[in-house]
């Protein structure tokens, strides 16, 4: 089983990645869900969100205490929040970011991973280019298939526009795949 931990804040669409990670997933053929963990529900409140990818069933229900890969919407929380807490050692870790890690403070953690499984990518600025609104969550989806190899991008395209039909699903199809192509080149 693949388990992943989506932070951010209220309003930057981290309930909505989620959801179509698990719909990506399905696609594929693969057993998938999804579900939030939230307090008070308000803009720019943390938010969590969980994605548990499986060939088979799966039963689990609680929230994910040990994921495979951390996806970071906003660096503010890196560190106001545990986003790190019981990740795996040679987990993934793709964070919203055009910084580098030493300039968020995070470079002597992250150097422990394999370089492959650590991508900062500018998701908000890639999601303004192609979607004129800072919602940077399919961009990161497009970067999570890329450094994860756990889904393909035209499976993650394809959840997007069964969402989101028409142009906004097109713009998002089209910072996800920028956000893939660079995180594959990284």
């Amino acid at each position: 089983m693949f388990q992943t931990r989506i932070h951010g804040r209220g309003g930057q669409g981290v309930v909505t990645a989620a959801e179509l990670l698990s719909v990506a997933a399905f696609l594929e053929g693969r057993h998938a869900q999804a579900f939030p963990s939230f307090g008070s529900e308000r803009m720019g409140a943390p938010v969590m969100s969980f994605c548990r990818i499986d060939d088979k069933e799966i039963r689990l229900r609680e929230p994910v205490q040990k994921p495979d890969a951390l996806i970071i919407q906003d660096p503010t929380l890196l560190h106001s929040v545990d986003v790190f807490g019981g990740l795996n050692p040679n987990g993934y870790i793709l964070i919203n970011s055009r910084r580098r890690f030493d300039e968020l403070g995070i470079a002597e953690f992250v150097a422990g991973f394999p370089a492959h499984h650590v991508c900062d990518l500018g998701a908000t600025e890639l999601a303004m280019k192609h979607v004129g609104r800072p919602l940077p969550n399919a961009a990161l989806l497009g970067g999570f298939a890329a450094i994860s190899g756990q889904l393909h991008m035209d499976s993650v395209a394809q959840a997007i526009m069964q969402k989101f039909p028409g142009p906004v699903g097109e713009a998002n199809v089209a910072a996800a795949r920028e956000a893939y192509d660079i995180a594959a080149n990284s």
